[in-house]
This record gives C-alpha cells, structure tokens and sequence, in this order.
C-alpha cells in the first residue's frame, strides 16, 4: 500500500495555469503507475492523465489533451500534474492513484488514492 497526499489546489481565472503535486510514502513509489482523477459536483470520478513507472510514457484524456502535462520524480517520490489553459469546466476535486496497470484509465484498476485537491477555475 502508498499513501497518497495532494497539494497545490486553489482558485484560478479561466486560462491560467497550476501545478499539482502528489507526496507520496509506504511502498517503493517506482512500483506504481501513477494517475490523476478528478470529480465534479454531481459527476463521476474521471480518468484525467497516468504515468508509467519510469515516466517514459504518458497518456491522457481527450479533454486534458494539450493543456496538462502529467510528470513524476521518483527520487522525491512526488507526482506532478501542470495544469494550462485551464477552463472553468476543469472545477474539481483532483485525486492522485496508484496502480500497477499501464496504461489504464479505469477508476477500478487504481488500489490506493489521495484525498483530493480542490481546483476552481473562475470564468
């Protein structure tokens, strides 16, 4: 089992950008694929951006495409999620994940998660 914390949430106007951050600590963070959800008032937790184990490869949701950039360090054993060109739709709740299924973007394939970071983009 990692345990997961996340940082870096806050309110930002509409094409601005941010940078999340996952501490993570338990079990060899190289172990683990890493990913970020996210969920909206009133919607599903979805899939935004995973990671493989060494970070030579990424791969991200459609809606994030072009704007996030999802990196990791494993000597700090952090994740990052840089965040442009933000839109109000992009308000939610961020959680980081672990897993050991590269690449997958099924909430289900994700055994431990953070409490999430809250990140409001103002229009």
């Amino acid at each position: 089992q990692v345990q997961l914390i996340e940082s870096g949430g806050g309110l930002v106007q509409a094409g601005g950008s941010l940078r999340l951050s996952c501490a993570a600590s338990g079990r060899p963070f190289p172990s683990y694929v890493m990913g970020w959800f996210r969920q909206a008032p009133g919607k599903e937790r979805e899939f935004v951006a995973a990671i493989s184990w060494t970070g030579g490869r990424t791969y991200y949701a459609d809606s994030v495409k072009g704007r996030f950039t999802i990196s990791r360090d494993n000597p700090k054993n952090a994740l990052y999620l840089q965040m442009s060109s933000l839109k109000p739709e992009d308000t939610a709740l961020y959680f980081c994940a672990a897993t050991t299924i590269y690449p997958s973007s099924h909430r289900e394939d994700y055994d431990d998660w953070g409490q999430g970071t809250q990140v409001t983009v103002s229009s």
